[in-house]
This record gives C-alpha cells, sequence and structure tokens, in this order.
C-alpha cells in the first residue's frame, strides 16, 4: 500500500505537467471615478497559478488561481493617501488561438478580498473601525485579455479586469463620521490593467 501511494504522488503530476504554468506581473488599479476623493491609479503587483490543458483546434479554456494587490489613491480636502486591497482571483476563461504566437481571452472571474490597508497623510482623522467591515469580501466580474508566445513555455499578456460588484457594504447605516474620508458616498467598482509575464511547462513535442 505504501509503495502504490509513493508511485501515485509520483506519477500524478507528470499528468498534468504539461497543462500547468506560473505568471506574474504588474497591475495598474483604479476604481470609478468619484470627484469626492479624486482618486487615481494605484501600482499593485499579481501572481498567479493557471491549469491550460493543450488544445489542438481554435478554442480552449484556462482556469486560474490569482494573488492581486489593486486598489486606489485618492486626494481630498482634508486627507492624500492611498488604498490597497488584496483579492485572491478565480478567473475562468475560454481561449482562441489566433496563431500558435497569439491567443485572446474572454472569460469571467470571482474575487474574494482578504486584507485591506490604507495609508493617509492626515492620521488623526482614522477614528473609523475595522477597514474590512466597509468592503464587500466577494466579488465578481468579466475579464478579458490578449497573450502572445515567442517560443514554447513563454508568454506575455495584458488583461483587463472589470468588476461587476459594488466595492463597498451599504453604508447608510453607518454612524455619522465614522466613515473614512476616502470612501466616497456612491458605490464603486473595481477595474484593473494586468500585465504580467509568464511560463507553461508544456510538454515537448
Amino acid at each position: 500500500m505504501k509503495k502504490l501511494l509513493i508511485m501515485a504522488l509520483a506519477f500524478f503530476p507528470i499528468s498534468l505537467w504539461a497543462q500547468i504554468g506560473l505568471k506574474g506581473g504588474m497591475n495598474f488599479a483604479n476604481i470609478t471615478k468619484v470627484s469626492s476623493i479624486n482618486n487615481k491609479s494605484n501600482t499593485g503587483f499579481a501572481v498567479g497559478l493557471f491549469l491550460a490543458p493543450r488544445s489542438k483546434g481554435i478554442l480552449g479554456y484556462r482556469s486560474e488561481i490569482d494573488f492581486s494587490r489593486q486598489g486606489y489613491n485618492f486626494d481630498t480636502n482634508t486627507n492624500t493617501g492611498n488604498v490597497n486591497l488584496d483579492y485572491i482571483l478565480l478567473p475562468q476563461l475560454t481561449t482562441i488561438n489566433i496563431t500558435r504566437f497569439f491567443q485572446i481571452q474572454l472569460g469571467a472571474q470571482m474575487a474574494f478580498l482578504i486584507n485591506s490597508k490604507a495609508t493617509e497623510s492626515n492620521s488623526t482623522s482614522n477614528s473609523y473601525g475595522s477597514l474590512m467591515s466597509y468592503y464587500n469580501k466577494f466579488d465578481y466580474g468579466l475579464a478579458g485579455g490578449l497573450e502572445i508566445h515567442p517560443f514554447k513555455g513563454l508568454l506575455i499578456g495584458a488583461r483587463y479586469n472589470l468588476s461587476l460588484g459594488d466595492l463597498y457594504k451599504n453604508l447608510a447605516t453607518a454612524t455619522p463620521g465614522s466613515v473614512p474620508s476616502f470612501i466616497p458616498d456612491v458605490n464603486v467598482k473595481n477595474n484593473v490593467v494586468n500585465i504580467y509575464i509568464g511560463w507553461h511547462f508544456v510538454k515537448a513535442k
């Protein structure tokens, strides 16, 4: 029994080796434009693991699990700084292979907020409660992008993630004065441009 378990652990990954890959890159993130906080793009990063079975035709699919740091910069009348939001993303994408060197990706994704942090110039204004309590922990949206494959294994791509879920919880019930100045009085959505490089562990022919 022990030998069978060892053999299973040794050979099972081999069957997946030609399907998995790693990727990492930069995020240029923001939220819906809101004049009250004068929000601007915030630079973050994303790293992930993907499963992309080799396709013999034009269409294929790709599943990913990514860590994504995104958020926004803000500049109110009394405060400036940035908000970092850390998500676990689960994109499910249809791939369209134009040639073996060029691919279009379209699909949807779920996102789970695991951490939030604000850096402020006016630290005396942070009399609010836990920052995580203001944000929805679950998000969902659309994703689309382009990817080039210069040679076997290497991939370079760009993707746009558009959130369809509200970033904040219902703030109408919040105690007056308890909402941070960098959270606007209207709900907004995440949007992220991701530029990345990666490696697909394709099996040699």
